[in-house]
């Protein structure tokens, strides 16, 4: 019988040994396939197998690739010529234990030193029951070239060709088609191949099968798509039987391959014993659906989150780490992880300043990659996010800060002071992905403090001068005492409060400044005239003319309005001259409905922002243009709504800069005076308020640095709590000095900056999401924005443009974006979800339902004071509530079990210390328990970069 492509073997003997090293997939290993560490299992390089299915007996036999698999599965669709969606393998279990039968009777070789596939067909065939001329067919087939079908980067899909060629130059042919092919950019260095061959054969009188693990991986040719040194060939082959048994056998074997424990036990293997008994912990685990319940045609979609391998440790491995691998230790947490020392960070070193020398010691090691790492494509698109939300955020903190101080400060001075600490922070911080910016509890102190002023006839800036020093000499005391340490008592509790407070009041300033500008441009209602008519009347006093609106308010009134963001410049042209006080003369210019279309820029420039960071994770487009649409999602925005407002050409409010260089408050200069008017005592007074503004610095600071230095962020550089407290309290001296506001981190921008610089694999088995591998750790983009944002203030003829309200908009969006991804926003939901609607959530299944509530309600409370301080004269008290919040957290263990406490919050870390001893480890050592829920409580979760990843 004549067998095509015998004689096509010679062309690939060449190419089959090349060594590992010289391949695409390079040196190494790649990581595992389920990306966790917590198993102690060795990583092994990622498997990639394929299903070769022997087709067209008795006329033409011919090897077609019919299944690929790396976690899941993808089939081969005949019909439409394409690869399916990768889901989840599912076998049926008379499979599984034909293959155990094969392979107990078949041959199995264990670090064969074949080096080529000749040399791996003249072992395998090696089987006493076959005939010489047996063994001749048998060779011929297997060396036969099968045919693939290949996506490259820039064809469409093609087949491998399954007969011989004529000329030498096509020889190498295949091989480029392989090297070309899509699928190898996304396995990862180090990725080895697993082939199986599986079929029927008319002139085998029994089966045949065989499995080999090679000693050293070796590129096979042509055998799979992708050029990758195989370290598994399976083989099964036999007569013709119903149905597709040996298809179903072949499939099993790869699901098999696939599998990471499996995986794990058989390169380990000494023998065949220790292959059946791999084969038989799988079948352990296996679940079985009953018939005609579930359609096996079904394809079942991977999952969002992989399920970790905690407990699939191999028996071998169980053996070696003994009773410690079966079952977590006493001390571990809800999510199975070993308790862990804490941070070098929070680490009291007994001495002055001890802290800040060891964070300046570890930082300055990083300082030169700082910059390098920052050699990114990705960095430029979060410096175009981050600048826009900085300048944003210094346009509305501004125009807030000039209404709370009657122009004492303004505009001017809050870009400014953006620039020059952020700046400073940036290059001297220990955490340089941290935002500086005015926040609204800091705004909230600076208006008690100008009424203060201005109720007792003060001098406002001088008495601010002295409030900054005394700020600045009480954190460095704090930084002396390394009184950071004490940010380990900031528990879930606390940073949901806190940051629940922050996105709150940018949803409600949004909204406030959406308001504002209803009140300057009133909505239009049936029967009422357009808006206004603005007429042109000349000026008593030979100036240029003037522009008023009849039967409306007067000019001065609308300019106030909106904190000054309307100006004169921006007002639609009249075309009337006023006449005798009548209301609208002749001509005259009415003015469109501005408020309805600042609206709908607001809600454009909101929807455009979600709808392109979601599309991340759609079925839209290519991955990479849905990343690119994700990371420069904000900038999408605004570039959207700038747009529909020009087509529109309808004078919305638009972004107002400082045109001249001078302080906001006529007739200062940029140093402010120490005592001015006031008396002298009042530098010794001053100590008082500053005390309650370090409280509140230190929490708003601490916070927000305890929350982007989580260890789900997978930061490599480490934070610095004393450093940033330290520079944070030099800057308050330097923005006294110059009546610049205060800074602080910002929460919100700041987890925007994280987020826009976040590192995913780029290589990553078909169907399962990229893994996240941290965050880009450089101090260039924060420092580009800042110096942006200086520069912004002679950028007037451009930024000019922009719509307010598409800022606004942006602005929204991220205080949506932080509120909605807390664990206390969730269970806010499910005080109106019956409990039959309710997400199957962890903790509703350790904690009642009750307790839950009543978690929930007693954080609503406390954030509900925390609003009502804020907005009463009471607020003078603001910093002392927030710190309250520690206390509330410690006062709810006699309210709350630890147990409760564990799933609801976080342990206090005295309690943490007295786990043990209370009696919680039988509830959380998993000691051979099959819970149904004791999986899920080990699943790895990459962190969303939002308020808390808990």
């Amino acid at each position: 019988m004549k067998l095509p492509g015998q004689e096509e073997f010679d062309v690939y003997s060449a190419q089959e040994n090349v060594p590992t090293g010289e391949l695409d997939s390079g040196p190494g290993s790649g990581p595992s396939p389920d990306g966790s560490s917590d198993t102690g299992v060795p990583k092994d390089p990622l498997l990639f197998i394929q299903l070769n299915e022997l087709l067209g007996w008795p006329q033409a036999l011919e090897w077609r690739e019919t299944g690929r698999w790396v976690l899941f599965e993808e089939k081969l669709e005949m019909g439409g010529g394409r690869w399916s969606a990768p889901h989840v393998p599912t076998l049926a279990l008379p499979s599984l234990q034909k293959l155990r039968s094969l392979l107990m009777e078949g041959l199995v070789l264990l670090d064969c030193p074949a080096q080529s596939l000749l040399e791996l067909v003249e072992q395998v065939t090696r089987v006493e029951s076959l005939s010489p001329e047996l063994r001749g067919q048998l060779q011929s087939l297997l060396l036969q070239r099968p045919q693939h079908l290949i996506q490259t980067t820039s064809t469409r899909p093609c087949w491998g060709s399954a007969h011989p060629r004529q000329s030498s130059r096509d020889e190498e042919a295949p091989l480029k088609e392989q090297r070309l092919n899509s699928l190898r950019q996304k396995l990862p260095p180090g990725a080895e191949a697993g082939a199986v061959l599986a079929g029927e054969l008319g002139f085998l009188a029994q089966p045949l099968g065989a499995f080999v693990r090679l000693r050293d991986p070796v590129v096979l040719g042509p055998i799979t798509e992708v050029p990758l040194p195989s370290r598994f060939f399976c083989l099964l082959l036999g007569p013709p039987t119903l149905g597709r048994s040996y298809h179903e056998m072949g499939r099993a074997m790869a699901v098999l391959l696939s599998d990471p424990q499996f995986q794990w036990s058989v390169r380990r293997a000494c023998n065949l014993y220790d292959l059946l008994a791999a084969l038989d912990a799988f079948l352990e685990e296996v679940t079985v659906l009953p018939p005609g319940r579930w359609d096996p045609t079904a394809r079942i979609p991977p999952p969002k989150c992989l399920p970790s391998q905690h407990k699939r440790v191999p028996s071998q491995m169980q053996e070696v780490k003994g009773p410690s691998a079966r079952r977590g230790s006493p001390a571990e947490d809800r999510h199975g992880h070993p308790p862990q020392a804490p941070s070098p960070e929070l680490q009291r070193m007994g001495r002055l300043f001890g802290g800040l020398v060891q964070d300046v010691r570890r930082k300055a090691l990083w300082y030169p990659s700082d910059f390098l790492d920052a050699l990114h494509p990705q960095c430029f698109s979060a410096v175009l996010y981050i600048y826009l939300a900085t300048i944003t955020n210094a346009i509305t903190f501004g125009g807030l800060l000039g209404e709370a101080t009657d122009g004492a400060q303004g505009v001017l001075e809050s870009f400014l002071g953006t620039a020059v600490a952020g700046a400073a922070f940036c290059l001297m911080a220990g955490q340089p992905l941290t935002i500086l910016s005015s926040t609204g509890p800091v705004l909230v102190f600076e208006r008690l403090l100008f009424s203060f002023s201005r109720d007792y006839s003060l001098d406002y800036l001088p008495f601010r001068l002295w409030v900054g020093i005394w700020v600045a000499t009480f954190c460095l005391v704090l930084v002396a005492t390394e009184a950071s340490v004490l940010v380990r008592y900031f528990t879930r509790f606390t940073e949901e409060g806190f940051c629940a407070l922050i996105s709150l009041i940018f949803i409600y300033d949004a909204v406030g400044k959406m308001l504002s500008l209803t009140r300057a441009y009133p909505i239009q209602r049936p029967g009422s005239p357009a808006y206004g008519c603005f007429c042109q009347y000349p000026d008593p006093g030979g100036n240029e003319s003037q522009w008023t609106r009849t039967k409306t308010k007067d000019r001065e009134d609308l300019l106030s309005t909106d904190l000054g963001l309307v100006n004169a410049s921006l007002l639609p042209p009249p075309e009337c001259v006023r006449q005798g006080g009548h209301p609208r003369g002749p001509g005259c210019h009415t003015v469109p409905d501005i408020a309805f279309f600042s609206l709908l820029l607001f809600l454009a420039s909101f929807l455009f922002a979600m709808a392109f960071k979601h599309v991340k994770t759609s079925r839209f487009f290519p991955s990479v243009v849905r990343k690119v649409l994700s990371d420069f999602s904000s900038v999408l925005a605004i570039l959207l709504g700038c747009g529909l407002d020009a087509f529109l050409g309808l004078a919305t409010p638009k972004l107002t800069v400082p045109r001249e260089f001078k302080p906001t408050l006529p007739g200062r200069d940029w140093l402010v005076s120490p005592f001015g008017t006031n008396p002298w005592w009042l530098s010794v007074a001053a100590a008082l308020p500053a005390l309650l503004l370090s409280i509140l610095i230190f929490m708003d600071q601490q916070i927000t640095a305890v929350i982007l230095n989580r260890a789900e962020y997978r930061l490599r550089k480490g934070a610095g709590f004393h450093l940033d407290l330290f520079c944070v309290a030099l800057l308050m001296l330097l923005t006294s000095a110059l009546g610049l506001p205060w800074y602080v981190s910002a929460t919100v921008i700041s987890l925007a900056h994280m987020d826009s610089l976040r590192r995913e694999s780029r290589a990553c088995a078909l169907g399962e999401p990229p893994r996240f591998l941290g965050i880009r750790e450089q101090r260039l983009t924060g420092l580009v924005v800042f110096i942006l944002t200086g520069i912004s203030i002679f950028l007037a003829p451009i930024l000019k443009f922009i719509p307010m309200p598409v800022l606004y908009g942006i602005f929204l969006y991220m205080g949506v974006a932080a509120i909605s991804s807390i664990q206390f926003t969730k269970r806010v939901q499910l005080l109106l979800m019956p409990a039959k609607h309710q997400p199957d959530l962890l903790l509703l299944r350790h904690v009642p339902l009750s307790r839950v509530h009543l978690f929930t309600a007693i954080q609503l409370a406390c954030l509900g004071l925390l609003w009502i301080i804020k907005s009463t004269p009471a607020a003078i008290i603001f910093p002392i509530m927030l710190l309250g919040l520690v206390g509330v957290r410690k006062a709810l263990e006699w309210v709350f079990s630890p147990q409760e406490l564990l799933w609801l919050d976080e342990l206090m870390p005295e309690k943490e210390r007295s786990t043990p001893e209370k009696g919680l480890e039988p509830e959380y050592s998993f000691s051979g328990s099959d819970s149904e829920d004791s999986e899920l409580m080990y699943q790895p979760k990459a962190p969303e970069i939002n308020i808390s990843v808990n």
